[in-house]
């Protein structure tokens, strides 16, 4: 495998160069958004400079919100490259006055969190800008010249434990990886969160990421999380929104149609990658003495199915489905207002839709995903 990988997007980032919009790329640290641009910055064919939004002569700089002081540090270049933006005061408005009064250059700003903690980016870019989202290495791009069929169907085992944030997917020793991975979670996971929202007692998130990580796959209570933590509902609920917005956990909430059958108010939470997940419990156990699996499965997964809608730009919303009785579908994705179910199974079953399901969705399409066949459901 080659010591680098070159992400899905950046061409689709590069097409977007010239639209008159800032292009905002976001992801959680450490998952390759300043390696991206640096490629991008490589191969533009025009002057350009890249700033660090974390630097504080940068923060100085951008702080003169003035069109003409813009123009005296930034006219000469076509492509300003912002890394880390997040950490720049009124970042959106900044980026408002330089999309409206300097057109001629482009923009690409990097952000690990979603810019909401500090709501920096909300109205001020409506209607200029051009969102992607970065996640860890995805199944699609390592398939793309850099291993064959055959490594990915082994190292699958070690991505279920591992994940595939770049530097590990790239680090071929055990010891490293499981270093790397602990020191991720330990010092720059929720660095965004402690830093914006001044959550001064990190434990507690800790705290709420382990509980996550055991319940994947499973139904969570923020009734019950919050008596865990001794913390309230709000503050959970609060919580869980943050590590969402820095890219660390997603949601899924209950599949309906309104029928008084099914469940609606729950919410299934899963990590965006495994190694993360594995890391926060401190378990790094190779799959066969795992008594896991199942949760490693479906967290992989759907995580690398996200990868895939994003990446190819497909709008979808994500769901699981279960009836009162226990009846239920891990996955319900949809799309353009077209339903597709989902099972996640490790090992090859013959399953059929629960019965409940068959007959109040006739027609759509029902997918046991397992390990012969995974790689269809992902690249």
């Amino acid at each position: 495998m080659k010591d680098h990988i070159k992400r899905q997007i950046q061409p689709a980032i590069e097409s977007r160069l010239g639209s008159g919009k800032a292009i905002i790329i976001t992801g959680t640290r450490r998952v390759g958004k300043t390696f991206m641009i640096k490629a991008i910055q490589s191969n533009f064919n025009g002057k350009s400079i890249l700033m660090n939004g974390e630097d504080l002569l940068t923060q100085e700089l951008l702080s003169r919100r003035s069109v003409i002081h813009y123009r005296q540090i930034l006219g000469e270049y076509q492509l300003l490259l912002l890394d880390e933006a997040q950490a720049i005061t009124d970042v959106g408005k900044i980026l408002k006055l330089l999309v409206d009064e300097m057109p001629a250059l482009n923009i690409i700003a990097t952000g690990s969190s979603s810019f909401d903690l500090s709501n920096q980016t909300g109205e001020p870019l409506t209607g200029r800008k051009i969102h992607f989202d970065l996640f860890p290495l995805s199944q699609s791009e390592l398939s793309d010249g850099y291993e064959t069929r055959i490594e990915t169907y082994a190292r699958l085992e070690e991505r279920l434990v591992f994940g595939t944030y770049p530097e590990v997917a790239l680090t071929t020793k055990t010891e490293d990886k499981t270093e790397y991975l602990t020191e991720l979670v330990r010092s720059y996971l929720l660095k965004d969160i402690l830093t914006f929202e001044q959550i001064k007692n990190s434990s507690k998130l800790l705290q709420l990421l382990q509980l996550l990580a055991y319940q994947v796959g499973n139904e969570v209570s923020l009734q019950e999380l919050g008596r865990q933590l001794s913390l309230h509902r709000g503050t959970v609920e609060r919580y869980l929104d943050l590590l969402s917005k820095v890219f660390i956990v997603f949601k899924l909430g209950g599949y309906s149609s309104n029928l008084r059958k099914e469940v609606v108010k729950s919410s299934k939470w899963y990590f965006h990658d495994n190694g993360v997940r594995n890391a926060v419990i401190g378990d790094f156990s190779p799959v066969p003495v795992r008594k896991d699996i199942g949760q490693l499965w479906e967290n992989y997964l759907l995580s690398e199915r996200i990868k895939r809608n994003s990446y190819k730009r497909l709008p979808t919303d994500y769901f699981f489905w279960r009836t009162y009785d226990q009846q239920e579908i891990d996955l319900i994705e949809r799309q353009n207002g077209q339903l597709a179910a989902f099972e996640c199974k490790w090992k090859e079953k013959a399953i059929k839709p629960p019965v409940f399901f068959q007959k109040n969705y006739p027609g759509v399409p029902f997918q046991v995903v397992h390990k012969n066949n995974y790689l269809d459901f992902i690249l």
